[in-house]
Formats: structure tokens, sequence, C-alpha cells
């Protein structure tokens, strides 16, 4: 894979909004395997034919089994002001998830302390003393179930962006998600985690113009089992 693979959605002096497929890392790791921000900066080099190295600001992250839209600033005012409205919950990040079964509630708000363990690559929840957890909260509304297969399509509003931290809450709610080996059934449909990056929403670094990008997951399974269009044509709201 390379970047002409990747599906750019938008750029300017600025910005660079991607999507990220499923399984590639956001960043270089052991793996060696190609990842999104050796490949974009390789893209900007190759098409303004810059010298040396490109810079490009990595604001946020995408776990390496999640797909779906991901900002990346091609200045340093622009990463600097982007990280800023991250901090400070300014940016909106919503998700799409097919889980197992359905949740308890149609629609209920997630909080807990997550702790990483970084030799068992695992992230749990711990009692909010222990040290090393941070706070994760996010809500999510269930917005189709489909009985045949006793999966269900959620919304998810992301509040802190933790690492697994979607995958790790809906899983101790009781609905992992579909294609999870590490914290639910990954045998399931034999599919890829099936967790979505699905729109995005922030003021523009410089202008402050409200940015709105809505990406839709791939045409497969589970997702081909829901309406997607029904409801990223429109603006989802959890209330």
């Amino acid at each position: 894979m390379d970047y002409k693979d990747l599906k750019i959605i938008f750029e300017d002096n600025h910005l660079l909004v991607v999507v990220k497929p499923y399984g590639v890392p956001v960043q270089a790791d052991g793996s060696g395997d190609p990842d999104m921000l050796t490949m974009l900066k390789r893209y900007l080099v190759e098409t303004y034919d810059k010298p040396g190295e490109a810079y490009l600001g990595l604001v946020h992250r995408l776990d390496r089994p999640t797909g779906g839209v991901m900002v990346f600033a091609k200045t340093s005012k622009a990463a600097a002001r982007l990280s800023e409205a991250i901090r400070n919950g300014e940016v909106e990040k919503h998700y799409l998830a097919v889980v197992e079964g359905q949740p308890r509630f149609k629609a209920d708000k997630l909080r807990c302390w997550l702790k990483k363990f970084p030799e068992q690559n695992m992230v749990k929840m711990v009692p909010e003393l222990t040290d090393g957890a941070k706070y994760a909260e996010l809500d999510y509304k269930q917005l189709a179930y489909d009985k045949a297969n006793d999966v269900s399509l959620l919304f998810v509003n992301l509040y802190t962006g933790r690492g697994h931290q979607i995958r790790v809450q809906l899983a101790a709610n009781g609905t992992p998600i579909v294609g999870d080996a590490r914290y639910g059934h990954g045998e399931r449909m034999k599919l890829p985690l099936c967790l979505w990056a699905a729109e995005l929403r922030f003021a523009h670094p410089v202008g402050g113009k409200t940015m709105d990008f809505r990406v839709y997951p791939p045409a497969a399974l589970p997702w081909t089992l829901f309406d997607i269009d029904r409801y990223l044509g429109i603006n989802i709201k959890n209330n």
C-alpha cells in the first residue's frame, strides 16, 4: 500500500482530511507496515515537489483496526490550534459500530476509568484512584437491530479519546463490537473490527469555519445489513 491507495476527501493550505482504511497504523510501529503519517508525507513531497521531508502534524489517532475519517495538519499553526481544540472538547468525533446483540438501554452514557497495560497490549477498566488510570466517557444510541444475525448498529459520540476506549466500554456494557478478537468474539462472521469513524466536526484552525466530514463504512457485511444512508445522510444527534 502507498498514498495512491488512500482516499483524500479534503485539502487546503492547512488541513488534509483522509479516510484511514482498516488495519493500517496511524504512524510507524514495530510491524514495519505502511502507516498513514509516512504515506501522507510522501504524498506531500511528491505532489508538491517538496525538498526533504514534508511537515504533517498528527493531532488525533484511530486504533489500527479502526477505519474512518481523520484530519492531519499541514502547518504547525494548524496543528497547535487543532490539538488545543481537541483538548478543550471542541472537536466532535462520531462513530458507527456493529455490536453483538442489543444493549440493555437504547441510549446511554458510559463513564469509567481506563488503564493501559502495554505488556499485554490491553486496556482495562480500573478503580478511579488506580495509578495511571484515565477518565473515559462516551454516549451511544442504538440506531437499528438485525434480528437474523443478532447484531445492532450503534452511533457513538466520543468525549475522551482513550486508546481502545470504545471497544472496552461497549464490551463491558454487554455488547462487544463484531470482529473484536481482543475484547469480544473475533470469530463472529470472520470480519474485521466493525468500528468506523464516521463523522468529524471542528472549527477550521484558520478562519473558524465549521468543517463537517462524514465517511461511509465499506459496502460490505455487516454494514450492508443496515440502511447506513438513512443515518449518515442526516445530522445524527444523541438527544
